[in-house]
């Protein structure tokens, strides 16, 4: 008897057979003589006990008299269909269950230690299915819940079969209590309208205020391949986020449908352009493919290591290997054989995905036992391969979908702020465009903007870049050099000496200014002339020692010593990843002040773009006290970078400084996005004189002077009327109270450019003291105004 039952219920639960009692008490008084007898012989019977008709609480009573309980129930369990049906003794939607058929016992007992639950059914559902019971037995209401029930159990194998509950009530009355609470219309249409209020269900139907009195019978029906089924749709539908055990609950639904206990599956994925196989995306491994095993991807005619495989790729059939062993002797299978054998692979499926007459990739199906899987059970992937063709195709489509969310993001990207124009452009494309008509998309303009332009740039990156390749070449050819000394002392060549005086001589030349050319001129000289001595020369000793060591610091790309550059490419690349970070995550606090265009460029160090004004965020009011925040925002900003750098300059494998430089222009400009550049720019000939000037004054120098306007650990504003001097005076002189910078501020002409003169300039220095990741170094512009009244 399985006695795993619910706790709370409306009901107060009497298991009683009365009514079979009574309609045996009905057949006893019959005419059929042979009816009458039988009848009465099982009345006597259970005579003894008088709680089989008034009810039994006490369920040791059941268990004290199961043969007595299986004479009464004869007539409903039917010895002749006690094999082949499973069926029990059961109170409706209670996990309490006896008396059962032979059929159904032996599944228990192949269950093992196991019990008995409805499968995603819990008390709460219970309590309002019981409830439900009572409406509509007693009040004679006609809800329907018809939900299927199932009950998941094991088989010895541990295959899980799915079994569909069906329930029969003829044999239960329903009675109120004192404690039942009366219903009215109003009552009952409530609970119609609240399934889920468990609190009103148990306030109407309080704890056992109800009897059930009687008995139900539970038949079983063997839905396990449905039902398997209905799980894995439901399983390749999950969301990414809960596929976290996709293979664990995808193999368990495949040995349900397949009956194979150590069944395994795997999965292949066509891609068609490259006419390749690849590994399915999912991560930690969650879904293998024993074809590819270690491999990522694999060109489809080397997939299967010679073997033909015309059924599977061509005909667009599922394969079977029945006996894989066997599979090995044929001609031409070894190879493949033997991969199979090695992963304990004795019987495989594979079945293609097909789609429109298209290949998506293969399913495999793996046992480690002969004849497990063959072309018979093959048969069950009818059932299956329409979901795993839709799985395919979504993930196809969403890997598109994903390509080309990461172009858009990482090549063509359109700044959100800006996004809701481009977006509405495209909807009036979209619902205007007929086959008729050719649309003519407008321009995104964006006008009466405010500019703000920064950079962090890394001093002297030419001159470093050239001094590391001259560091190289030397070493280079100084190692080349001693070599052909070496070599000289072995050999009669007199070609060596030739060459040695060759590299003497672009050394010297080293030493002067590095050419455009004078790389690529080395680089061909010791690739055509130095290296084949190298590689043909028979050569012993410690001569050749020298010529592995020599090889060994070749970088494989350019054939070059690479040390100095790498050193230098690297620090960069450090700087610049570490000043893009750093503005990317303050550029997002900077949106809060007000939407704005923002944009950034990696070169020798980083530049950024903002627009700020009301044609950008045209749903926000916009006044001139946003454009001062952001401005004062962006110095706090290239101070905190300029402190990153700071920090970061002793850990740098190449020792580089940074200048920074802001360009404060006042005067509202109009930006137009460029259709063939994909990028916006300034529009008009007027607003052309911001693009040039920030083209040409971060190499500007002080007027009169050969310095340069920038300095390391120095911020240079650049500007032209005096109230955006007056402006950021206030900004510089808040930060120096603040800490953040020191007190001296240089203040100077800058040297006319072309086209361009009556520059002005304020440079300030740093302070290398404060940490730039407290949260106290962020001041708004308020702030600022507090500060000064």
């Amino acid at each position: 008897m399985n006695l795993n039952i619910f706790k709370d219920s409306p009901f107060k639960t009497l298991i009683s057979f009365h009514k079979l009692i009574e309609s045996l008490e009905e057949i006893a008084l019959s005419d059929v003589d042979y009816r009458s007898k039988y009848a009465k012989a099982v009345l006597k019977e259970i005579e003894p006990v008088p709680e089989f008709r008034t009810g039994i609480a006490d369920l040791s009573i059941i268990e004290n008299n199961k043969t007595l309980i299986k004479y009464l129930l004869a007539d409903l369990f039917p010895t002749s269909l006690t094999n082949n049906e499973i069926k029990a003794v059961t109170i409706p939607f209670q996990n309490l269950t006896f008396n059962y058929s032979e059929r159904f016992k032996r599944i228990l007992n192949a269950a093992g230690d196991f019990d008995l639950t409805i499968r995603d059914f819990n008390e709460d559902q219970y309590y309002v299915l019981s409830c439900i019971l009572i409406l509509n037995s007693y009040y004679r209401q006609q809800f329907d819940y018809n939900k299927p029930l199932f009950y998941d159990i094991p088989n010895s194998d541990g295959i899980i079969n799915h079994y569909r509950i069906l329930y029969n009530a003829d044999f239960i009355g329903v009675y109120p209590t004192e404690k039942a609470v009366p219903l009215s219309s109003i009552d009952i249409d409530e609970l119609m309208d609240n399934y889920s209020n468990i609190d009103l269900w148990k306030q109407k139907f309080p704890l056992e205020s109800w009897i059930l009195k009687g008995f139900g019978i539970v038949t079983l029906y063997d839905a396990t391949k449905e039902s398997a089924i209905s799980n894995l749709k439901t399983n390749l539908l999950k969301s990414e986020k809960g596929q976290t055990d996709i293979n664990k609950n995808s193999e368990a639904i495949f040995k349900s449908i397949f009956k194979v206990p150590d069944l395994r599956i795997g999965l292949l994925i066509y891609n068609e352009e490259e006419g390749k196989f690849i590994k399915p995306p999912f991560k930690n491994g969650e879904l293998e493919s024993f074809v590819l095993l270690d491999e990522n991807e694999v060109p489809c005619e080397k997939a299967f290591l010679g073997c033909s495989f015309s059924t599977l790729l061509e005909d667009k059939k599922p394969f079977s290997i029945s006996n894989v062993e066997h599979f090995s002797t044929l001609p031409g299978n070894e190879m493949f054989a033997q991969h199979l054998l090695a992963q304990g692979i004795k019987s495989c499926i594979l079945a293609p995905v097909i789609k429109d007459n298209k290949l998506l990739g293969i399913m495999e199906l793996v046992s480690s036992k002969p004849r497990q899987l063959n072309s018979i059970n093959a048969n069950n992937l009818d059932l299956i391969l329409p979901y795993i063709v839709d799985t395919l195709e979504r993930y196809s489509t969403d890997l598109e979908n994903q390509l080309e969310a990461i172009i858009q993001r990482e090549y063509t990207a359109i700044h959100s702020s800006v996004y809701w124009k481009f977006r509405n452009e495209a909807q009036n494309y979209f619902h205007t465009n007929t086959s008729d008509k050719e649309y003519i998309f407008k321009e995104i303009v964006f006008k009466e903007v405010y500019p703000l332009y920064g950079q962090i740039d890394i001093r002297g990156s030419s001159e470093h870049r050239n001094s590391t390749v001259k560091e190289d070449l030397k070493n280079q050819l100084s190692v080349l050099s001693e070599i052909f000394t070496n070599l000289e002392a072995n050999s009669v060549l007199p070609l060596l000496e030739q060459r040695k005086f060759e590299m003497q001589s672009y050394s010297k030349e080293l030493q002067l200014e590095l050419k455009a050319d004078t790389e690529q001129q080395i680089q061909n000289y010791i690739q055509k002339e130095i290296h084949p001595i190298l590689s043909n020369s028979k050569i012993e000793g410690e001569c050749q020692s020298l010529i592995n060591n020599y090889f060994e610091k070749l970088d494989p790309k350019t054939g070059l010593f690479y040390q100095a550059r790498k050193e230098f490419d690297a620090s960069m690349s450090i700087i610049n990843k570490k000043m893009a970070t750093v503005l990317d995550k303050e550029q997002v606090e900077a949106q809060n002040i007000f939407p704005h265009y923002f944009e950034r460029f990696k070169t020798d160090g980083v530049e950024h773009n903002l627009y700020i004004g009301a044609s950008i965020s045209p749903s926000q009011p916009f006044n001139l006290m946003y454009l001062n925040n952001l401005r004062l925002w962006q110095l706090q900003t290239l101070c905190k970078m300029e402190l990153e750098h700071y920090q970061l300059k002793s850990a740098l494998p190449y020792e580089l400084d940074v200048t920074s430089l802001i360009l404060v222009f006042s005067s509202p400009i109009t930006i137009r996005f460029r259709m063939d550049e994909k990028r916006f720019d300034v529009d008009g000939t007027y607003n052309a004189r911001y693009e040039v000037v920030k083209k040409r004054i971060d190499k500007a120098n002080i007027k009169g002077t050969m310095e340069r306007i920038t300095q390391k650990e120095k911020i240079t504003i650049v500007y032209s009327h005096n109230n955006e001097e007056i402006e950021y005076l206030k900004y510089i002189k808040f930060l120096q109270f603040k800490g953040m910078v020191e007190p001296s501020i240089e203040q100077f002409d800058v040297e006319e450019l072309q086209g361009v003169s009556g520059l002005k300039a304020l440079r300030i220095k740093v302070s290398n003291t404060v940490d730039p990741n407290s949260p106290d170094n962020r001041y708004t512009y308020q702030e600022l105004l507090d500060e000064l009244n």
